[in-house]
């Protein structure tokens, strides 16, 4: 079986807070994507972190389930919304998403995300877009009332199959 191999489409550091960071343009070429996520929010307290496909900002569109731990226990919820973990202020993030068969325009697209909150929680999610369209964009962007902070990294890798 052949070694997969991650090549480095695009890398964006912020040089200022930003409500939410984009890739665009994105080659069909690849099998998968994996976009890796480091870095904090703006805002105290726990802010879902999204990720949505081609400018369909409309959460009826995707679903979600969630498992969750954190100090004080752990558990697990669904909804429409398209979470790839929770950022915080005081909390540094490292999160990576896996998007898969995004080319594909025979299926709805899958992407599942793991993230931590400097060892504090950990988040592990699963998404679908309710789509057949190949993925062309991403946006990511935490919840209303937060941004993302400066020096935030964001690398989205092609997977070759």
């Amino acid at each position: 079986m052949p070694t997969s191999t991650y090549v480095a489409l695009a890398t964006t550091t912020l040089g200022a807070s930003a409500t939410d960071v984009t890739f665009s343009s994105i080659p069909a070429s690849y099998r998968d994507l994996i976009l890796v996520i480091e870095g904090n929010g703006t805002t105290g307290g726990d802010r879902l972190h999204t990720m949505y496909f081609n400018g369909d900002f409309t959460n009826a569109n995707y679903d979600n389930v969630r498992i969750y731990a954190t100090s004080g226990g752990f558990g697990s919820d669904t909804t429409n919304s398209p979470r790839i973990g929770n950022i915080h202020a005081s909390t540094r993030i490292m999160c990576q998403v896996g998007i898969y068969d995004y080319s594909a325009t025979d299926k709805f697209k899958t992407f599942i995300a793991r993230a931590d909150m400097a060892g504090d929680r950990l988040f592990a999610d699963a998404n679908s877009w309710n789509n057949t369209g190949a993925i062309t964009s991403i946006t990511v962007r935490p919840d209303a009332g937060s941004s993302y902070a400066s020096g935030m990294t964001f690398s989205l890798y092609g997977i070759e199959a």
